[in-house]
């Protein structure tokens, strides 16, 4: 299908969470001198213009980033994420919002690797143009699910997979706990990162169910609702899976995510859960 554009969403709670689980696994990567890998399965176009027609018709970026941009109480933890976004703007306006390519770009070191894959026509030529000059990175047009058995492991046995599919398709729920379950044959010392809208919340336990009966040990889920579930259209809520988590994550995100759902739900509904799935 390929019909979706992250461009209408970016910046959203969703990508708020997201890009914070993100930065703080790739801070926790450096803190140790051997480079790593990063493998973004479903890259995007890696640069959204918040001033663009896209975000502006869905002004989806209002409800996220711009309620906690430049917030003066904010955690320290999230400043790595703050960082590679004031990279994109050189000013207190909001411009611009970088996808989880720009933002590893921004955290990554120069001995670090990026592979970044994308399908969609109009996103594939904007990504491989933003990094045409990064000698870090590769960009493939590809299936992504195929990259985490083409690409695993790396040479430097040390890495993050960040697996953030569309959902535009009922069988993604099923083809994510497939592609982890390639890419952790072959990976298995790896950090596995996998988004997950919640629609129907039915979805996301017949997902995580899944996700458990492939004896994968170690596993935390992270998640922040805007609303309460629901059986009507559109999302309530969103989270992330991450296998093999820095020991610091679960506290980290347990620190950061009542402030940030302060800030983004301002009404006080929906939720905010860090719960181990599976321990080690």
């Amino acid at each position: 299908m390929l019909s979706y554009r992250h461009s209408f969403h970016a910046g959203n709670h969703a990508d708020v969470l997201k890009h914070t689980v993100l930065s703080l696994i790739i801070t926790a990567l450096k803190e140790k001198e051997k480079p790593f890998f990063y493998l973004d399965t479903h890259a995007g176009a890696g640069r959204y213009q918040l001033s663009g027609e896209h975000a502006e018709r869905t002004g989806e970026y209002l409800e996220g980033i711009a309620r906690i941009w430049q917030q003066p109480d904010a955690p320290a933890l999230l400043q790595p994420y703050f960082e590679a976004i004031e990279a994109l703007n050189r000013g207190p306006a909001l411009r611009y919002y970088p996808g989880s390519p720009l933002i590893a770009r921004h955290l990554l070191r120069e001995d670090d690797r990026l592979q970044l894959t994308e399908l969609h026509s109009s996103d594939y030529p904007l990504l491989r143009n933003e990094f045409s000059k990064d000698k870090r990175a590769r960009v493939d047009r590809a299936d992504g699910y195929q990259q985490l058995k083409s690409k695993l492991p790396p040479l430097s046995r040390r890495g993050l997979v960040l697996i953030d599919p569309p959902y535009e398709m009922k069988s993604d729920y099923q083809a994510v706990v497939k592609g982890i379950q390639e890419g952790y044959k072959r990976f298995s010392t790896g950090i596995f990162a996998l988004w997950y809208p919640v629609v129907l919340r039915q979805q996301i336990k017949h997902m995580l169910r899944d996700l458990e009966a492939t004896g994968i040990r170690n596993i935390l889920q992270i998640e922040l609702a805007a609303r309460p579930d629901s059986d009507q259209r559109g999302m309530t809520a969103s989270g992330m899976i991450v296998i093999n988590p820095p020991w610091k994550l679960a506290d980290q995100m347990n620190t950061v995510l009542p402030w940030l759902h302060k800030k983004l739900v301002p009404a006080g509904t929906g939720h905010v859960a860090v719960n181990p799935i599976v321990p080690e």
